[in-house]
């Protein structure tokens, strides 16, 4: 336990306690008393504007107690920025602070501001992949990739086909791995808007999201990502039709492999006024049969079709 009041590094400062609404307050906060000296020590240096090596020393020591303290963070930033310290060294010391913490925000919210300051993201995406290891859905993890992507460019050219295959990889170890699914978009379509009207690109995204269904047909993901293209391109839906039949027919409705196929398959019945009743019979077999726990669902969007 660090004790300030017995460092003579600490002397000068007289520590403001924690004001919690007068002598007999309703809810007082328990904080340890090891937590309740520290902050009254930096609530004494933050009066003060005080900005040293010794103001990094205790908000580390704060972090290491709540990491999750908006405020210590924000102080500890501008500290860093005030004595211009090494920002790389900054970093060596985050790395293990955010593999301890892997849901914490503010550690990422930090890194982001870092990492700007930096203007070099030089190992950060091995990092990231350090990070993934123990849960390969972490958002924070996956928004802080898509904030460095964007930042630095990193879909375009050789660097933006590098991403897509980081990526390509991440799908093939999960492929419902929707974060993952989440990411290719935004490289693809996010970041270059123009490429939903690049054939080319529409081409082999489709065929990417069709070839990944084929492995897990009832997966959300891909389909979720087929939706994505055909809206964004103004494809005709229709065109999946043929797609869809591998997957469901009404007419073996016992041989269903995806309940998405049926959705997608009466999605595009009940645009055509001779196949609403299709579109129905889908409605109703993913009510009873395939998806029940939404037969609500389903049955609110049998009704709205009109006659």
């Amino acid at each position: 336990m660090v004790n300030y009041s017995d460092d003579p590094k600490w002397a000068d400062i007289t520590p403001i306690p924690q004001d919690d609404g007068g002598p007999h307050p309703l809810a007082a906060i328990a904080y340890s008393d090891e937590y309740s000296e520290a902050m009254g020590y930096l609530r004494a240096v933050m009066a003060k504007e005080e900005h040293s090596e010794r103001v990094l020393d205790l908000t580390e020591h704060i972090i290491e107690m709540n990491p999750a303290h908006y405020t210590v963070w924000l102080y500890r930033a501008k500290t860093l920025k005030e004595l211009n310290f090494d920002l790389k060294t900054e970093i060596e010391w985050l790395n293990p602070a955010a593999l301890k913490h892997l849901k914490n925000y503010q550690i990422w919210h930090h890194r982001q501001t870092i990492i700007s300051q930096l203007n070099d993201p030089a190992g950060e995406t091995d990092f990231i992949d350090t990070m993934l290891g123990p849960d390969s859905k972490n958002y924070h993890v996956w928004s802080y990739r898509q904030w460095l992507v964007k930042q630095f460019g990193l879909w375009k050219g050789e660097e933006g086909q590098k991403e897509l295959d980081w990526v390509d990889g991440m799908i093939g170890d999960d492929v419902r791995n929707n974060s993952a699914w989440n990411h290719r978009w935004f490289v693809v379509f996010g970041c270059g808007e123009e490429n939903i009207r690049d054939e080319a690109i529409v081409n082999r995204e489709m065929g990417y999201a069709k070839a990944a269904i084929h492995k897990a047909p009832q997966n959300q993901s891909p389909w979720n990502y087929l939706h994505g293209i055909i809206r964004g391109s103004k494809t005709a839906l229709s065109s999946l039709k043929d797609f869809a039949l591998q997957f469901a027919s009404l007419e073996n409705p016992d041989d269903v492999h995806s309940s998405h196929a049926l959705d997608l398959l009466a999605m595009i019945y009940a645009q055509d006024e001779d196949t609403k009743e299709k579109a129905r019979q889908a409605f109703d077999l993913l009510a009873n049969k395939y998806d029940p726990v939404r037969k609500p669902y389903w049955n609110y969007r049998k009704e709205t079709l009109v006659n």
